[in-house]
């Protein structure tokens, strides 16, 4: 019997709690796609270790692309920023497409690794720098944009009942896959060999996200799992804990409800703050450094120390957000961030290279925290049927994030670094004021309550 068989023929019921929520349930993993939801979490954590280093290993390759095409420094960050805009900008109208079931998460997917090989190419033999805005800028940031949407998206619905470590998990792919590639494109490529390096590395990386997405499968509109009550306490420990701190969604909210509510937009604005502050490190953390006097390749290793602990950072986030609460997590993470902004510039300031190994390390950790505290929130709030684009609508803040590369470089020639480093951290930490506003539409503030203490029907 093939996995579609199974499909059709699995028993599954629908329950209706008190608030009117509908829960199908019933059906296991195995039921739906033939294989255990893990694959779900291993599959997209492949998926966007396949799209970091356009992100987060660029920076390290700015001396070589100068070098090799004379593309000016402001025009390589003003790159940067274009694939950033274009990775949020997809976010929505993907996540419209693929709720409808227009895009499948395959093919969103394979688009992605598409995206992903042309800009490579793009930044091998563009012959001129606008045709490396179009092609990496554009091409492979809307790509990115599809993979990273679908696979974030694809964990909250498989795990409902505790996305907070399995979303922050899958999260951190987007950091530390760069790790290899900082090394590679600043301590290994050049001017002689720059053109085969960025070829190899875009073949592969896109091989890993085609073939991770390949294996990729939604589960049916209001699936839960089978093994847990969505109507009362469940008796898994670490599933109660996380539904008591973190309740679902009192409904499935379209987009313009969840709009209407007000929170998206605090959202919005919270992660635009946090994500401008991380993208401006990113950009700038190997500069300072080097400004500061470190060996470049002590600035390579910061970096990826960045990297690893940005990644490993989300998942450990995320597992503690299911322990003690989204918003309550995502509070310490704009105010870890921020601090850390100020510790930069301390020990880049005094020459203390331990000193801004650890500040790199924990500005890396808040800067990857918020992205699954937000990913993760917004499934809390309105529900995992309409989350790919709810989160579309607030994963779009990277539009005007994104500026943090170019826009950084204009504020490091005005006010230095320092002035620029001190802006990011006062920023960060204006957004965990900000963030104290939010709160779970339809639920009375403050109030923890068991998920859905009773049935009032089923349908």
């Amino acid at each position: 019997m093939t996995t579609t068989d199974v499909s059709r023929v699995a028993a599954y019921r629908e329950v209706t709690d008190r608030n009117g929520r509908v829960y199908r349930v019933g059906e296991s993993d195995i039921d739906i796609m033939g294989r255990k939801r893990k694959w779900m979490v291993i599959l997209p954590w492949i998926g966007m270790m396949g799209i970091s280093s356009a992100e987060y290993a660029f920076a390290s390759a700015e001396d070589t692309l100068h070098e090799a095409h004379s593309w000016s420094s402001g025009s390589i960050y003003w790159m940067m920023t274009a694939w950033v805009f274009c990775q949020a900008a997809v976010a929505f109208p993907a996540g419209r497409l693929r709720e409808s079931g227009r895009l499948p998460a395959r093919w969103a997917m394979m688009l992605g690794s598409a995206g992903t090989l042309l800009g490579y190419l793009s930044l091998a033999f563009a012959p001129h720098v606008a045709l490396a805005f179009i092609g990496f800028g554009v091409f492979s940031g809307m790509g990115a944009g599809m993979v990273y949407a679908t696979c974030v998206n694809m964990v909250g619905k498989w795990y409902p009942e505790r996305r907070g470590g399995k979303t922050g998990f899958v999260n951190g792919g987007f950091a530390y896959g760069s790790v290899p590639f900082v090394f590679i494109f600043h301590g290994y490529m050049d001017g002689s060999n720059f053109r085969w390096v960025l070829v190899a590395c875009g073949l592969f990386l896109a091989a890993m996200v085609a073939v991770a997405g390949f294996y990729f499968r939604d589960p049916p509109k209001n699936w839960w799992p089978a093994a847990i009550d969505p109507l009362n306490p469940p008796d898994d420990p670490r599933a109660r804990r996380s539904l008591e701190k973190n309740p679902p969604a009192v409904k499935q909210y379209s987009p313009l409800e969840a709009w209407q509510t007000g929170r998206v937009a605090l959202m919005w604005f919270c992660l635009a703050c946090t994500s401008g502050v991380n993208i401006f490190g990113i950009a700038f953390q190997v500069d300072i450094g080097e400004d500061a006097g470190f060996a470049a390749g002590i600035v390579a290793t910061a970096m990826s120390l960045k990297a690893i602990v940005n990644g490993t950072g989300r998942g450990v986030i995320g597992w503690l957000s299911d322990l003690y609460g989204r918003k309550q997590c995502l509070l310490y993470v704009c105010a870890i961030l921020g601090l850390a902004q100020f510790g930069i510039i301390w020990s880049a300031e005094i020459k203390n290279l331990p000193l801004f190994l650890i500040f790199s390390a924990i500005s890396g950790f808040g800067g990857g925290a918020i992205f699954p505290m937000f990913a993760a929130l917004t499934a809390d709030y309105f529900g995992e049927n309409n989350n790919a684009t709810n989160y579309g609508m607030v994963y779009s803040s990277k539009l005007v994030s994104g500026l943090g590369a170019g826009m950084g470089a204009v504020v490091v020639g005005a006010w230095g670094y320092n002035g620029a480093f001190t802006l990011a951290g006062c920023i960060s930490l204006f957004a965990g004021i900000v963030a104290l506003f939010l709160h779970p539409p339809g639920r009375t503030k403050g109030k923890h309550v068991t998920p859905n203490p009773r049935p009032l029907g089923e349908g």
